[in-house]
């Protein structure tokens, strides 16, 4: 009798589990946390690069309610204009800095960008860096990357954030205290078929980040690297198409991504996956089972190229059991 009360407790457990599981829109150490630590965000400086637009400018108007001190970062000061106008919290708009930044022009330009950013708010210094800027090309296959885009990806998603890192962690270390949350992508965990490049650089900025934070969190220093899956926002004219051709593509909206990013750096997690199905079940596969994981990647390559080239749902389960069309 006592055998069947527990395999029963366990078979209903275990469904449970599975049914939270499939609903789920993040990994499930992130949504055990449930609502961010605002005592860990208000009054802190934090600086947003790609803020003038999707998750970045989500992120600055969520940042700004929870009451902190935000300075604003992409290249289009213009959009940066109309983001700080749109800001409400404790502190008002005209508390919001500005700073036009380019993350491609190298370490003089970066020094003298951080240079301002450490004199903002009475010379407060930087608390926390939103690395969210990064360059993304339509898909296409990794045999047709040119060497431009090749150069264009890496300059914005790796080179320009770890120089920016490395300029600024002089002033944290002095102070003791400094934590970066990393906009990476479940492209830098897992293959992301059609594309390689910017998949690629996604798995360097996981790498650097979090050896960054091995060699430096016994002196303050904290790393928080969210990989979001596909991510609805208004500049996401591929989510807009598929949608409107019924292919079912489901996206985590920009708004529910940039709370749980937040909840993720406030709690100090150190690494944070967002997504719905099927790109969850991927990336536990491939984290955990990745002979198994590779293998379904293999499955769905040429066919999610494909699909992308359609404007067609690149993230369906279907990909799986379609014909790969013959060449």
């Amino acid at each position: 009798m006592l055998t069947i009360v527990v395999s029963s407790v366990f078979v209903a457990v275990s469904a449970a589990f599975f049914f939270r599981f499939l609903k789920a829109d993040g990994d499930l150490t992130l949504l055990s946390k449930k609502h961010v630590k605002r005592e860990e965000i208000e009054d802190k400086v934090i600086w947003i690069t790609g803020a003038s637009r999707g998750i970045g400018e989500v992120l600055a108007k969520q940042l700004a309610q929870l009451g902190a001190k935000l300075i604003i970062s992409a290249r289009n000061e213009v959009e940066l204009q109309r983001v700080k106008k749109q800001l409400t919290g404790k502190y008002a708009p005209d508390e919001v800095m500005i700073l036009p930044l380019d993350l491609a022009r190298g370490e003089e330009y970066l020094g003298e960008a951080v240079q301002k950013a450490e004199s903002f708010f009475g010379g407060a210094g930087v608390d926390y860096v939103f690395h969210n800027a990064a360059f993304e090309r339509p898909k296409s296959m990794a045999l047709d990357v040119t060497e431009e885009s090749l150069k264009a990806t890496f300059d914005v998603n790796v080179l320009g954030p770890i120089s920016l890192t490395k300029l600024l962690l002089p002033h944290m270390l002095k102070r003791g205290r400094g934590h970066f949350v990393v906009m990476s992508s479940a492209a830098g965990k897992a293959p992301a078929p059609g594309q390689a490049v910017y998949s690629a650089s996604k798995f360097a900025v996981n790498g650097y980040f979090h050896t960054l934070r091995s060699e430096l969190c016994r002196r303050g220093i904290k790393v928080t690297i969210v990989c979001p899956g596909p991510v609805k926002t208004s500049a996401s004219t591929e989510a807009s198409t598929s949608e409107q051709k019924g292919s079912g593509e489901k996206r985590v909206s920009s708004e529910r991504c940039a709370e749980l990013t937040i909840i993720a750096a406030s709690h100090g997690l150190k690494e944070a996956w967002i997504s719905y199905q099927p790109v969850l079940a991927v990336l536990y596969l491939v984290q955990y089972m990745p002979t198994v994981g590779y293998w379904l990647m293999d499955k769905i390559g040429e066919k999610r190229v494909e699909a992308a080239a359609q404007k067609g749902n690149t993230y369906s389960v279907g990909l799986l059991f379609g014909k790969k069309k013959e060449s």
